[in-house]
């Protein structure tokens, strides 16, 4: 229970983005849904807000969040911005189906955007309505939860609201809004707009403002702007390394949709993988495979180049290409840190990042589930019975019991005793990730009114590392037609 506990009506809004010049966005209010209804709310995130969700009205949540009203000193807005989708720059984006309703300060003194997403059309919308289906408003929700369990940032959801209103994607489908809750919703399409719009003094204001809420460590830097940038390399390389440690196939890693403080931002397509595949495509409409598991470190580096060249104004070139060459490093920093950790290899050694690498390789060649077999490894130590458990979630061959021997041989060298090493293990490597077919099973529910998965669901993933018996389906073999679901941009 928060210290300070509010009501939907009295939040304390201090709503700092509406402060900048008026052409930074566009005033409006949401469109209502026809028929709103609350499918789920997020307690936890209700209390990062001083919200006590016993208290909270399905009726009112469904009022204010299904667009009927706006939250008394709320100023909803459409953000501009632009960006680079598939490695192209577009000129007319920005918030076009999303309104940033205000920005709440807790009793704590954290500030958090309310975003409600599927909030209907604005200046941006270009062609489409501005509405968002309820599959992906779900996939969207899940994820939040399912990331901020593994310990990534990310955005997460208060609440999902569904509704009778319906719009054609690739077929008929309902609405329903998100209410996304974030620290930031500044994308790198932010300073893009601005940089290609030719207006240095507007990318100033805007930079100077991000390093007044965000980065006010850099405000003593001799070149405040160039360590905005350098701690938004660091935060990205970091939130990317997390991503590969745990098989998470972004699916459109357009600049706009990259957040300056690195959090997952934007769900569309995303993927965690089954089985392990380097070249995995989560988006079917990726034909080149831009966004491929394997592409995303490339991808954000280039990205972060995007961004490196927007801030030209503000930064020397040369400065900023310093900072762009030590991404690498810093991401292979951070990847090793964790997969280290899964393994239970805590006093890093010459040949760990070889030992990994290889293992990585067999997961490709094998196709082996990461997330069941670093569980499993987790309770290994060379027995019978521990070989028996291992083996029961991936095929022995002689290449992975030569791997395994080499492994056993490295955690002899640690300090831990085994149960150490195994409390140590499962503190990192989930039992429960959101699966695919997870999400569509919830989806095909709720589009039938049973509501009664998704918040299951909401409830398994916030301790992925934990036993949750009450679950254990979903931490068993993955059903063979989930292997045929197919994910697009469509939402």
């Amino acid at each position: 229970m928060p210290a300070t506990v509010r009501t939907l009506e009295n939040l304390n809004f201090d709503n700092s983005y509406t402060r900048l010049p008026e052409y930074f966005y566009q005033r409006i209010d949401p469109s209502p849904l026809e028929s709103a209804h609350l499918i789920s709310i997020n307690p936890q995130v209700a209390h990062l807000l001083d919200l006590d969700p016993a208290t909270l009205d399905s009726d009112s949540l469904a009022h204010y969040f299904g667009g009927h009203a706006n939250l008394p000193g709320a100023e909803s807005i459409a953000m501009k911005y632009t960006g680079h989708q598939f490695g192209v720059y577009n000129p007319d984006l920005g918030d076009g189906r999303g309104l940033l309703l205000g920005e709440v300060v807790s009793h704590s003194g954290e500030r958090w955007d309310l975003h409600l997403k599927g909030a209907g059309r604005t200046a941006y919308s270009r062609s489409g309505d501005g509405r968002a289906v309820l599959r992906s408003s779900i996939r969207e929700y899940l994820a939040g939860e399912a990331m901020h369990g593994l310990g990534i940032p990310t955005t997460r959801g208060l609440c999902l609201v569904g509704s009778k209103e319906q719009v054609f994607r690739e077929q008929i489908e309902h609405c329903a809004t998100l209410l996304r809750v974030s620290r930031c919703h500044i994308r790198f399409g932010h300073f893009e707009h601005f940089f290609y719009r030719g207006r240095p003094d507007d990318l100033k204001r805007l930079a100077d403002y991000c390093i007044d809420r965000y980065f006010v460590a850099a405000k003593c830097a001799d070149n405040p702007y160039l360590a905005m940038y350098q701690e938004i390399v660091a935060r990205t390389a970091r939130l990317v390394a997390l991503w590969q440690s745990y098989g998470f196939v972004h699916g459109v890693l357009n600049t706009d949709n990259m957040s300056i403080l690195g959090e997952s931002f934007d769900y569309g397509p995303y993927t965690f993988m089954d089985s392990y595949q380097p070249a995995y495509i989560s988006n079917h409409t990726d034909q080149q495979g831009r966004y491929a598991f394997n592409q995303q470190p490339g991808i954000v580096h280039w990205n972060l180049s995007c961004l490196a060249q927007a801030l030209l104004p503000l930064i020397p070139r040369k400065a900023l290409e310093i900072e762009l060459e030590h991404y690498p490093e810093l991401f292979e920093q951070y990847y090793q840190e964790r997969m280290r950790a899964r393994l239970g290899l805590l006093r890093p050694q010459e040949g760990d990042a070889a030992l990994i690498n290889d293992l990585c390789e067999l997961m490709s060649a094998l196709k082996i589930d990461m997330t069941r077999f670093l569980r499993s490894l987790s309770s290994y130590e060379g027995s019978a019975d521990a070989q028996d458990a291992l083996f029961a979630v991936v095929t022995e061959t002689p290449e992975l019991s030569r791997w395994l021997e080499r492994y056993l041989c490295r955690v002899e060298q640690e300090a831990a005793s085994f149960p150490i090493r195994e409390k140590q293990m499962q503190a990192v490597n989930p039992k429960y990730i959101l699966r695919n077919y997870m999400a569509e099973e919830a989806i095909r529910e709720a589009q039938e009114g049973n509501y009664k998965p998704v918040n299951d669901l909401l409830s398994l993933l916030r301790h992925p590392f934990g036993e949750q018996p009450d679950y254990q389906v979903y931490a068993g073999e993955i059903p063979d037609w989930a292997g045929w679901i197919s994910l697009s941009c469509s939402s």
